[in-house]
């Protein structure tokens, strides 16, 4: 049998759609991960990988709340605690993740970028790497109902 490729066309376009709501929501949570970062670094006076977990988590609730009602507006007819503790879940993984990009990175650019590029540099390199971990799992398990 031959599939539809119209229905395949459309179903292709709907998750190019949620990838890009997806990244969207991102883009946001980058904005909150950044300013808690810096905050934490410039202000509070902590190291970037002892600030991370934390900006990284206030990104983390940006994130669920977002995708929630706007890339996955579907998800609002499940129960969030089904789907909160999954999302926990891959975000402590994707936390596990950018903590070590971030480390990695910022080691090897610390001495070549300065003071507070060089963890701002390591930071969105880390998030780059940690959006498709993110997409990839949370739409194949958190949101694969949807």
């Amino acid at each position: 049998m031959v599939p539809d490729l119209t229905l395949l066309a459309r179903a292709n376009r709907k998750e190019m759609g949620r990838f890009l709501k997806f990244a969207v929501v991102g883009a946001i949570g980058a904005v909150v991960d950044f300013g808690v970062l810096n905050f934490l670094v410039l202000v509070a006076g902590l190291a970037p990988l002892q600030a991370n977990p934390f900006s990284f988590s206030a990104a983390v609730i940006s994130n669920f709340t977002w995708n929630r009602l706007w890339t996955y507006p579907e998800s609002r007819k499940f129960k969030k605690r089904a789907q909160l503790p999954k999302f926990i879940l891959v975000n402590l993984v994707g936390l596990g993740i950018n903590q070590l990009v971030l480390g990695v990175v910022l080691h090897l650019v610390e001495p070549l970028i300065p003071h507070p590029w060089d963890y701002n540099f390591a930071k969105a390199f880390a998030i780059g790497v940690v959006l498709f971990w993110n997409f990839g799992v949370n739409r194949l398990w958190t949101y694969r109902d949807i």
